[in-house]
């Protein structure tokens, strides 16, 4: 039961940073690109990186 809740913390943790540090890297490419995107941007890349979190999250209720 504890190995199992470990697990699925360990994969539920480090695939949703991963994908936060995606999303932040080509958010911040793509505002080097073009500035004058920077709020459009910014707002999606504030709502991705949440809907990431929130695996987290739910992965984190699971282990329990």
């Amino acid at each position: 039961m504890t190995l199992t809740g470990g697990i699925i913390i360990a994969i539920g943790g480090i695939m949703p940073a991963w994908a936060i540090g995606m999303i932040g890297s080509k958010a911040v490419e793509a505002i080097g690109r073009n500035p004058e995107a920077a709020g459009k941007i910014m707002i999606n890349m504030l709502i991705a990186m949440a809907f990431a979190e929130a695996i987290a999250i739910y992965s984190l209720i699971v282990s329990f």
